[in-house]
């Protein structure tokens, strides 16, 4: 990647984590040893030779709608659609040929404010307008930094054995209202949307667990109907988790509600037995959590807290994105005074040891064993 755009790599021990300043701040990939270790964020080497297209430059279809560099984490505002959507300009339809992927998540720089050894602070400004017409003018802090074993076992309330190998960082994801304006629901809110991008298997299974309980009260189970229902043999839910395959052969993207979030997602790749772990800060929501739907909205504040996505042809004869598959968190609807700011934390852990070791992991942090996560599907 160096040779195509700058890398900041911030390393502990034999862990390290790649970052890029021009894509966003986002953490193209880490592991847990830098010299022989396996690499877990999906990265599209094809498009980063290629760079970035100018406007004379014929671009391909995926370019007109997003520049898919890959990476293993990294820094968006949502909604995607709706009434408020940043991804759809005014009087457009909801459809994937009209789908444009805001350029300050998509092909800005951000400034490299600070680094040291194991942490860097990326910081950029912006100006957004929504399907609404309502314009934003934000700031945005990204600080990405590396977690020890000792941080992590903390941090999850995990005794984590000295057999296991692992990899761990945080990024604490910011955005301020540096407008004249308060942001208000009636015109429209943003928010913090953090995504992963890993390299998909066919022994790769995702796993969501989550509050059981009244659907009046808590939502519904799961939202899997972002890109058409997805089918029982990628979906299974039960009472108190769901798995979902991430296996990047057909599309679809499934969603759980802020009330039935545990705060804390997973994926097994049993293959290469390792065990992925994503946490968020789970904090406070007056005004909801934006609806990323595409569609107009009867309730843009109903949307979820949790996602995941599982790659494939975005339409019939088109190819996929990737492939890879994706866990994702997002922060409340920011409904900021001017100079007021809304803060997001996600924390990534990736784990490779014996089956024994990660399905302590597995059963403490996500309420299953591994043998149940492999009979899934």
């Amino acid at each position: 990647m160096k040779k195509h755009t700058q890398i900041v790599l911030l390393k502990d021990g034999d862990a390290a984590v790649a970052v890029a300043p021009a894509y966003q701040g986002r953490v193209m990939t880490s592991t847990f040893d830098a010299k022989s270790g396996p690499s877990f964020g999906w990265i599209n080497r094809p498009v980063i030779e290629r760079g970035l297209l100018s406007d004379e430059d014929e671009k391909g279809k995926l370019e007109e709608h997003i520049y898919i560099f890959g990476g293993e984490e990294r820094f968006w505002l949502g909604p995607e659609g709706g009434q408020y959507a940043l991804f759809f300009k005014p009087g457009s339809k909801f459809e994937f040929s009209q789908w444009v992927t805001p350029s300050a998540i998509d092909t800005e720089a951000f400034e490299l404010a600070r680094q040291s050894k194991s942490s860097a602070k990326f910081k950029h400004s912006t100006k957004l307008i929504n399907y609404s017409g309502k314009e934003f003018n934000v700031g945005i802090e990204r600080t990405v930094k590396l977690l020890g074993k000792e941080d992590a076992s903390e941090l999850l309330g995990v005794q984590l054995t000295d057999g296991l190998r692992m990899v761990a960082y945080e990024t604490d994801n910011r955005i301020t209202n540096t407008g004249t304006d308060a942001w208000e629901p009636r015109s429209g809110l943003l928010s913090i949307w953090i995504l992963g991008m890993y390299n998909p298997s066919p022994e790769t299974t995702v796993v969501i667990p989550f509050k059981a309980g009244d659907e009046k009260a808590l939502g519904p189970i799961v939202n899997d109907s972002y890109f058409g229902k997805v089918p029982e043999e990628y979906l299974k839910v039960e009472k108190e988790r769901l798995f979902f395959r991430g296996d990047g052969t057909r599309r679809g993207k499934i969603g759980i509600t802020p009330q039935r979030s545990k705060g804390i997602a997973g994926s097994y790749d049993a293959e290469g037995q390792v065990l992925n772990i994503v946490t968020y800060n789970v904090q406070e929501a007056p005004d909801g959590f934006v609806n990323s739907m595409w569609e107009l909205q009867e309730m843009p504040y109903a949307g979820d807290a949790i996602n995941a996505y599982n790659d494939g042809s975005p339409e019939p004869g088109q190819p996929p994105l990737g492939p890879f598959y994706e866990l994702e968190t997002s922060s409340p609807a920011a409904a900021l005074e001017p100079g007021e700011t809304m803060k997001h934390i996600q924390r990534t852990f990736h784990f490779e040891g014996s089956e024994a070791e990660l399905n302590l992991i597995a059963k403490r942090l996500l309420g299953v064993s591994l043998e149940t996560i492999n009979a899934a599907f």
